[in-house]
């Protein structure tokens, strides 16, 4: 058992144990790379929709998290790999789209941090960028209950998956000019009234 599948089993125990719930899961597609769409609202929600989903999904992640001792080396075994955020990361961005060709999963926050109020945040337009290269779809997930986990009551949280967003089925209003991020925060939207 590699340490992706080890630690998902470990985690997974403990959700079962604060009353996990997930919904949606005959929206995952069972075979081909999508991108997996999240809002975020804390440090446990690449867990939460990890566990969620039954292939393994490899995150994008701030690249400070990389920086720290132990978290940094946890994430790097869990095949997570950093962006550096408020800039044109490149390198990262390539990375996402090997991971898409191999056909994977590449699990993102278009917000690109957390939410401190628990609000959907307007999303950065990365997600449009490699959903656009890729032709990947994008598999929306709204995460509840994430805050505070450990001290959740039992049952009071989840995740509910969306059915896959496909860029060429999106009609964009013709008056839009910034078509990525106007996909970027409809993205958000569909996440946000699941």
């Amino acid at each position: 058992m590699d340490f992706y599948s080890f630690s998902k089993h470990v985690c997974s125990f403990i959700l079962r144990i604060k009353g996990y719930r997930v919904q949606g899961l005959e929206n995952v597609p069972s075979q081909g790379p999508f991108i997996v769409a999240s809002n975020h609202l804390s440090f446990w929600d690449p867990v939460i929709v990890g566990c969620a989903l039954p292939r393994p999904i490899i995150y994008m992640g701030k690249a400070e998290l990389f920086d720290m001792p132990i978290l940094g080396r946890i994430i790097k075994g869990l095949h997570a790999f950093p962006v550096r955020r408020g800039q044109s990361d490149i390198s990262a961005i390539k990375k996402a789209l090997t991971v898409l060709k191999n056909g994977d999963i590449l699990g993102i926050f278009p917000e690109g941090t957390r939410s401190q109020t628990g609000e959907i945040l307007e999303a950065m337009t990365g997600v449009v960028l490699i959903m656009e290269k890729s032709k990947a779809p994008v598999l929306p997930a709204k995460i509840y209950g994430s805050r505070g986990l450990l001290k959740q009551k039992r049952g009071t949280m989840g995740v509910i998956i969306g059915k896959p967003i496909y860029i060429d089925k999106l009609a964009v209003p013709p008056d839009i000019k910034d078509r990525r991020s106007w996909i970027a925060n409809r993205i958000m939207q569909e996440i946000s009234e699941l």
